[in-house]
């Protein structure tokens, strides 16, 4: 979803803390949420993030607190990526896991405003 709203030149990626699965397409449920907005998530596998991702992008972005925690542990030394909740200062401050709680049409809502407003950070720290 990101990827769909960035402009040229914007480097974003997607990989998760664990390796569960890893190669795999999105769930087929959030792709049809997904593909009802008009983002096509078909082409997507999951990865891990690496060590690599610290000094790759500048920001990198957590959907809950664990996730985070996990990411602030894994992160380099000498790593000046920013990590963040996804939905910082909003509420809910963390994703709603849909695959657990339904509602993957909320979370793309949610992807979405958090795109936007990631994107509009990321136009204000180049301008």
């Amino acid at each position: 979803v990101m990827r769909a709203l960035a402009p040229e030149g914007v480097a974003i990626d997607s990989a998760g803390t664990g390796s569960w699965h890893v190669g795999a397409p999105p769930d087929t449920r959030i792709q049809a949420a997904a593909r009802a907005r008009g983002y096509d998530l078909s082409g997507l596998r999951a990865r891990q993030v690496t060590l690599a991702d610290f000094h790759r992008f500048d920001l990198i972005l957590a959907m809950d607190r664990s996730n985070l925690a996990d990411l602030e542990a894994l992160r380099p030394q000498h790593s000046t990526a920013r990590l963040h909740l996804y939905l910082e200062g909003d509420m809910p401050d963390e994703m709603p896991d849909p695959y657990y709680e339904g509602g993957f049409d909320r979370v793309v809502t949610l992807v979405e405003a958090g795109a936007r407003r990631w994107l509009a950070d990321i136009a204000d720290r180049s301008a």
